[in-house]
């Protein structure tokens, strides 16, 4: 009982926070507002969502520092061809990245009065600028490269969320994450980590990369078709050991053999938020509702299904 308010009071903090109009009066959102896109440059909130901002960029470029860099010595600067590495998820996860840290800016500069086509213009910028910082750091690791190919991914994830904000001026089509821990990680812990943080962004054996599609926003006179529900499409790949081909051993141990595979997934997901309606729509969308889905496995052509997929 103590579990189900607790789950109860949580839900009801959210949809507060992301629809507070149901839960104030009109005196109330006048003098409140905060969560509110205004319709003129507000000073305060900028200057916030900047120092905001350059604080969890720092952080984040340290805590890539410690997980990945830190280990391998440094190189002069060289390209890497990496595409066939990883069956192609670390290219959808620089492209997700890409998207959902210019959907963050962009919410952030909207909520601070920042007209709507500069918003779309800094976010996208953004999100391909961090992304360029971190290839110019593993073009100076030897144990990575500047990757044309991850540089594309980046372009594609950011450009996605331009051209449609320039096009609708809303999000038709998402790119979100879902993870799930494997079997994997433990017998190759220096490629997919140690500690769950660290496969949380190594691991690619537990990810799940989705393009996710508001059906509402396609067909807006289809009123059967909820606007909360999306349909969502997504890729993952499993029985990576190593980052091409699964090694026999790894530092002088055996480890069993596994086969590699991907697999198409599809189902149901929800509509958290719309671009600009909340500064926080950018965070909240990055993440898929867990739930049941269908799936192609490429490599065999068979089928199958999850009830409660994540």
């Amino acid at each position: 009982m103590k579990n189900a308010r607790k789950i109860i009071t949580t839900f009801l903090f959210f949809v507060a926070v992301l629809y507070p109009s149901r839960f104030c009066t009109a005196q109330e959102k006048a003098s409140q507002g905060l969560l509110n896109t205004p319709s003129t440059f507000q000073p305060a909130r900028f200057r916030a969502a900047i120092i905001g901002e350059v604080a969890i960029a720092t952080v984040m470029t340290i805590g890539l520092q410690l997980l990945w860099y830190k280990k391998y010595p440094h190189s002069r600067f060289h390209f890497f061809n990496d595409d066939r590495e990883w069956m192609k998820m670390d290219k959808l996860g620089h492209a997700t990245t890409a998207y959902n840290i210019s959907a963050i800016q962009y919410n952030l500069m909207r909520w601070s009065g920042v007209s709507n086509n500069s918003s779309i213009l800094i976010g996208g910028l953004t999100g391909l600028g961090y992304l360029t910082m971190i290839e110019i750091m593993d073009g100076f690791s030897s144990q990575w490269g500047f990757s044309p190919g991850d540089m594309a991914a980046n372009t594609f994830g950011a450009g996605l969320f331009m051209l449609q904000q320039y096009a609708w001026n809303e999000q038709k089509v998402q790119m979100r994450f879902s993870f799930h821990p494997g079997i994997y990680a433990k017998y190759n812990t220096g490629e997919l980590g140690n500690t769950f943080l660290q496969r949380l962004l190594k691991d690619y054996n537990g990810q799940s990369y989705w393009l996710s599609f508001n059906a509402r926003s396609f067909f807006p006179s289809a009123h059967f078709i909820p606007r909360w529900i999306n349909m969502d499409i997504g890729y993952n790949a499993e029985g990576m050991t190593g980052a091409v081909t699964n090694p026999s051993e790894v530092n002088g141990k055996k480890i069993p053999e596994f086969k590699r595979q991907n697999k198409l997934l599809f189902g149901l997901g929800a509509a958290w938020a719309k671009s600009g309606s909340t500064p926080f729509a950018g965070w909240i969308n990055i993440l898929r509702m867990p739930s049941p889905v269908l799936i192609w496995n490429i490599k065999s052509g068979k089928p199958g299904a999850s009830p409660f997929y994540y």
